[in-house]
């Protein structure tokens, strides 16, 4: 038995024997930093490190610290103040591309060079029927947007300049969407990837599935899962280590304390209901590093796999939308009343 699978159950949380990509001995706990920020709800998280993380939210609000959340800086964008930012990804302290959800207009993305001191509007939607969920980047240069379908189809976005100019991909090499079937804008991770490729997940119809592309997002194939789907219910997010590890969480938004099968984890090519699952609604998943370590999140509490997704168990019950770690392995999570947090071992 490896290091990582050493471990003993305490009352609270998992004891860890030993070191797992990414953190060190102990017990997780979040430590809240003050935002300042008490009225927005931080869906969209973007940490680069232990030291640096944005966060994006209602009321045209992106947040950036320098310090590891001792300190948060406002620079969203002026003209942003009537829209809802769901997703950021950040390259760094001072590059990062944001998006706002909803209809026509209101689906716009920023970008920004200087930290947030100057943005740039470089899309919006003009297509009244397209609602932009989600955004990833697959290298610095190359990043895709998803849509919810629009004539059938879910549409993609796509960014060859780093977000500085996008342009709608053709629908030809995606498949039907389901009736009802759409994508959740909770956490900024219906939409990820991973090691060139790109996954969407979705629910709202008959199946709960995902889709892969290992183009750019030119042509997708799609899996159904597991996990229940409804006109609330679905996967509301992903988390991919790399083509052959994922995780999906989800549940019923409606219905956030019951979850039956709301977390799976990808065998081969196969989704498979984890064997404890959280049991309640979760909006948000994330990997620790490396290793088979991974968390999910949402408004009623935060859990631990160690285990790479077939086994979770509760730490916190705190209210968190998003959680997402850094390529150093430090991970943040983000919210409700301006929660944001950073992950603490004991």
């Amino acid at each position: 038995m490896t290091l990582q699978r050493k471990l003993s159950i305490a009352l609270l949380g998992l004891l860890v024997v030993g070191s797992v990509g990414g953190f060190t001995h102990g017990r997780p706990s979040w430590q809240l930093t003050d935002t300042g920020t008490p009225t927005v709800r931080f869906r969209g998280l973007a940490p680069v490190s232990d030291r640096v993380a944005w966060a994006a939210g209602t009321a045209g609000t992106i947040l950036r610290t320098t310090d590891g959340g001792r300190d948060w800086q406002s620079v969203g964008p002026a003209d942003a103040a009537a829209l809802q930012f769901r997703d950021i990804e950040a390259f760094d302290a001072r590059s990062a591309v944001a998006l706002t959800i909803g209809n026509g207009t209101d689906s716009r993305l920023y970008a920004t060079a200087d930290g947030g001191k100057s943005w740039t509007e470089t899309f919006r939607n003009e297509d009244p029927n397209a609602f932009y969920d989600c955004v990833t980047f697959l290298d610095r240069r190359h990043g895709l947007a998803l849509s919810d379908p629009v004539d059938g189809k879910f549409r993609i976005l796509a960014t060859s300049d780093g977000g500085r100019s996008w342009a709608v991909r053709s629908p030809e090499g995606m498949p039907a969407a389901l009736d009802g079937e759409f994508a959740f804008a909770a956490s900024g991770t219906c939409l990820v990837s991973a090691g060139g490729r790109a996954w969407f997940a979705t629910g709202g119809g008959s199946a709960a599935r995902v889709f892969s592309s290992a183009d750019g997002g030119r042509s997708w194939s799609v899996t159904a899962t597991p996990v229940p789907s409804g006109p609330s219910a679905g996967i509301y997010s992903l988390a991919f280590r790399d083509r052959e590890h994922g995780l999906a969480v989800g549940g019923d938004y409606a219905v956030p304390a019951a979850a039956p099968d709301g977390a799976a984890y990808l065998r081969g090519r196969t989704w498979t209901v984890a064997r404890t699952v959280p049991g309640e609604y979760r909006s948000g998943s994330a990997w620790i590093g490396d290793g088979p370590a991974a968390l999910a999140v949402g408004p009623t509490g935060s859990d631990l796999s160690l285990d790479g997704g077939k086994t979770w168990t509760r730490f916190d019950t705190g209210s968190f939308d998003a959680v997402l770690c850094a390529g150093d392995g430090a991970c943040w999570a983000s919210g409700e009343q301006g929660r944001v947090a950073t992950l603490r071992w004991h």
